[in-house]
């Protein structure tokens, strides 16, 4: 054999090979990679829209809190400022009850000092006409009614 045959017969068989390679064995090899960067693009795709989401999201979260912090101070202040109206008007009433209690007291201090004064009539009355009565019996002498005027001044 010569040089020449054998090299076209490995000329051939290369051919063959190669043909044989690109025809069965290429095509499965790229197709697996193309399905593989495909993976690759699609998982770096999905990792962005996820990155973007948790951004929306913690934007979402950050607004929500802020809101139920704003809602918080709110009623808050709305429950502190309906406690301070309690109170006032606790201390309203409580000054409305006092004054009627006051003046309750005072009305009955009257009454009973209008009481004590028709009582003190009563026996001052009593008492002029028992003066009356021992002036009467005894005979009219000026020096025993000053007497008799001096004991009533003091038991008056």
């Amino acid at each position: 054999m010569s040089i020449t045959g054998t090299l076209i017969v490995q000329m051939i068989v290369f051919l063959i090979l190669v043909w044989f390679t690109m025809k069965f064995i290429w095509p499965p090899i790229t197709a697996a990679l193309d399905e593989r960067a495909k993976k690759i693009a699609d998982g770096l795709s999905a990792a962005d829209k996820a990155k973007s989401d948790l951004a929306v999201a913690n934007q979402r979260v950050e607004q929500q809190l802020s809101a139920a912090r704003d809602d918080a101070a709110k009623r808050l202040a709305d429950a502190e400022r309906l406690a301070q109206q309690l109170v006032e008007e606790a201390k309203s009433r409580a000054t409305d009850e006092g004054a009627k209690i006051i003046a309750a007291a005072k009305a009955e201090a009257e009454q009973e000092a209008v009481k004590a004064r028709e009582a003190l009539r009563e026996q001052v009355a009593g008492l002029a006409v028992k003066g009356a009565e021992q002036i009467l019996r005894r005979e009219v002498n000026a020096g025993v009614h000053a007497e008799l005027l001096g004991r009533l001044k003091a038991e008056l």
